[in-house]
């Protein structure tokens, strides 16, 4: 729809110091644009990836009729994850950093680096609204607890404010499943794990939905005729990616903790929603309940039985309207000349 609009660019950061103290030496940044920065300076949007999301996965965000993101009056910008394949990644990251020897990178460089390519590219613009399912969910409250004069507002689609026990376990679990396999050996493999991914893909199928949808066999609505065929597909979808960039972001993942430390109130921001599905087993409903009153922002629950999955950009049309319909009332909330 959108397709011939889109643009891909790189941001070089040079040796890019990290909050761990690390430097990614000649640092990358991928991003895809939609659309141009207007004169004020007051039409930015930045959908910022997810895990395992190259930035044509976020694009339905904006390619979709309905979305209020694809008319033209915004500048909409999809920067992409660290270690996810398109920015400075194990994969794509010459040594010394290659592979297992890559830093650990946080949702805070994400985000650090986020804010580098907005000053040197776009004039240094606010973004109207920083929008993000999963760990794109994170970064977007990265924005908002950070830099809470450089966002106008913030939408967090089925994401909390850090990584829980009980997600860090399920994390966990698909990583070992990947590194079980002889072939990962210790992330230095000549050739892919493909027995690990294939685990990795097959465990991880089982948290990204709910219950429910296995029990009322809602995978055929998308498309699935049997449980086997959705996991074929989880199985040769993680097949095509890179093991050390699937640990990578994990890490990233585990290391999330927006929240405000102990004693402090949250810093004064903008208007922002969390949205999450009711159903989800790891960034669950009830933690980010929580996590909204910490922040002073509203949480609006996705009534889903789609689990995590609910919030992915562009799969189901009921969620999407709902996630479309908050956007939408954040950019007008932060209309300015």
């Amino acid at each position: 729809m959108n397709r011939e609009y889109w643009q891909e660019h790189d941001h070089e950061l040079g040796d890019f110091t990290l909050q761990s103290g690390a430097v990614l030496r000649s640092a990358r940044l991928h991003y895809h644009q939609f659309g141009a920065l207007n004169a004020p300076k007051n039409n930015l949007v930045l959908l910022p990836t997810y895990y395992g999301g190259t930035g044509a996965s976020n694009r339905p965000w904006v390619d979709d009729p309905a979305s209020p993101l694809g008319g033209g009056d915004y500048c909409v910008i999809i920067p992409c994850l660290f270690g996810a394949g398109e920015s400075s990644s194990p994969s794509n990251t010459p040594p010394p950093q290659a592979g297992p020897d890559f830093p650990l990178t946080s949702i805070a460089d994400n985000v650090t680096a986020q804010q580098a390519l907005l000053a040197a590219r776009f004039g240094g613009a606010t973004p109207r609204l920083v929008m993000g399912w999963s760990m794109g969910g994170l970064q977007a409250l990265q924005w908002a607890q950070a830099y809470p004069a450089a966002a106008d507002s913030v939408l967090a689609v089925c994401a909390t404010a850090k990584c829980y026990p009980h997600n860090r376990v399920f994390l966990e679990g698909v990583a070992a499943a990947l590194t079980a396999d002889p072939a990962f050996a210790e992330g230095r493999y000549p050739v892919p794990p493909a027995r690990g991914l294939s685990a990795f893909a097959t465990v991880y199928a089982g948290w990204a939905y709910s219950q429910a949808f296995f029990r009322d066999e809602l995978y055929r609505t998308l498309g699935f005729a049997s449980i086997e065929d959705l996991l074929q597909y989880w199985v040769e979808d993680h097949l095509s990616q890179d093991a050390n960039d699937l640990l990578l972001q994990l890490r990233t993942w585990q290391s999330a903790n927006l929240l405000p430390a102990a004693g402090e109130k949250a810093r004064s921001h903008g208007p922002g929603i969390l949205m999450p599905s009711s159903t989800d087993l790891y960034f669950t409903a009830e933690d980010a309940t929580r996590d909204a009153a910490s922040l002073g922002m509203e949480c609006r629950v996705i009534e889903s039985r789609f689990g995590h999955v609910a919030g992915g950009p562009g799969r189901l049309p009921e969620e999407t309207r709902c996630i479309f319909a908050a956007a939408r009332e954040l950019l007008a909330a932060t209309a300015r000349a």
